[in-house]
């Protein structure tokens, strides 16, 4: 990213400090690991917390009713470990793809990775397939749109290579989308549609320990990609003329950084549904926090975002007698703080 935008950002970070903003986002993830674990129908000590996970990496038995065991271990643990990976990646993803495209607004389904995995889903849906049948069209759907957007970059592409992969995500997003339509349509209206309706509003609550291995694998591969080429992240926030100049191959490493940032957005909405904000407010945050500096800035973005969406979970299992959908909460805590954001930087333009 470059321009009046990077400017200010990098002044916001540097109001604070590189360190002391990473620090304050592994703080505020822990803190918030503490409440989600602690707060909920069925409220639960920290300091039976502590015993049952002391417990667990001991192997001795905890010395807490079985309950609170079920509960920390079943329940919580792993809808509070998918949190974190799917916020993390989410962030991660929309960082890159803001200084791939050097454009402020872009988040991780500018390539329509959500809207293929949506199509997959709802099509596994309507199939009446099971949960993991429809998690792994959701996975499919993500990869194969981007694939096709970028196959058809790859055709048209003559001067400015960004610009067509964002015009073709926007027209092949656009695509998937009616046909998200379409299959919702044809659906069961008293079972198919609810259910596709709910997925596609975005949820943790059905996470089990299972589902963790086919998420973390992905997510863990895709984000390690992005952040052993957050160096050169950096040379390709410039014009293309410019990081050529650099010495780098800015064809192979696009492909590399769009195919791993692609990676954990379609993981992740395959997990947990379209769950939209995260990945255009993070990167915001964290370069509050640390500046535009990839190098500080990608890990900044998986520690504010692991946080950003376990709160989001939290509330959204909490503030009402029912679950709140991850996307509405996202949406109406997203708006107000990238509005602050936005606003912040204004007056650092001036």
């Amino acid at each position: 990213m470059s321009g009046p935008e990077a400017r200010a950002e990098s002044r916001l970070g540097a109001r604070i400090g590189a360190g002391a903003g990473t620090a304050l986002a592994l703080g505020l993830l822990v803190l918030a690991v503490a409440v989600a674990f602690g707060v909920g129908r069925f409220p639960v000590g920290l300091g039976d917390v502590a015993q049952v996970l002391a417990a667990k990496v001991t192997g001795r038995p905890a010395a807490v009713p079985a309950a609170v065991e079920a509960v920390v271990l079943q329940i919580r643990g792993p809808r509070i470990l998918a949190a974190i990976l799917i916020g993390a990646a989410l962030s991660v993803a929309g960082a890159a793809f803001q200084g791939l495209f050097r454009n402020p607004l872009v988040s991780p389904d500018i390539l329509g990775a959500s809207s293929g995995a949506a199509f997959g889903a709802v099509l596994g849906i309507w199939l009446s397939l099971g949960v993991f049948a429809i998690e792994a069209l959701a996975f499919a759907g993500g990869l194969a749109a981007v694939a096709a957007v970028y196959l058809v970059g790859a055709t048209l592409a003559r001067r400015d290579p960004v610009l067509v992969l964002v015009l073709a995500g926007v027209v092949i997003g656009s695509l998937l989308g009616a046909g998200v339509g379409l299959v919702k349509y044809l659906a069961d209206p008293y079972n198919q549609l609810p259910a596709m309706t709910f997925w596609l509003l975005g949820s943790l609550s059905a996470t089990h320990a299972l589902d963790l291995a086919a998420l973390a694998l992905p997510v863990v591969l895709g984000t390690a990609v992005l952040l052993l080429l957050r160096w050169r992240l950096d040379a390709l926030s410039l014009p293309e003329e410019e990081a050529r100049a650099l010495g780098l191959a800015t064809g192979p490493l696009r492909l590399a950084i769009v195919a791993a940032a692609t990676l954990v957005t379609a993981a992740s909405v395959a997990a947990a549904g379209i769950v939209g904000w995260v990945g255009l407010v993070v990167p915001h945050l964290a370069r509050f926090l640390v500046g535009p500096g990839f190098a500080r800035l990608i890990p900044t973005a998986a520690l504010l975002g692991a946080g950003y969406l376990l709160v989001i979970d939290t509330l959204a299992r909490t503030i009402a007698p029912v679950e709140v959908p991850l996307g509405i909460l996202t949406a109406v805590v997203g708006t107000p703080v990238f509005l602050w954001l936005l606003a912040g930087a204004e007056r650092d333009w001036q």
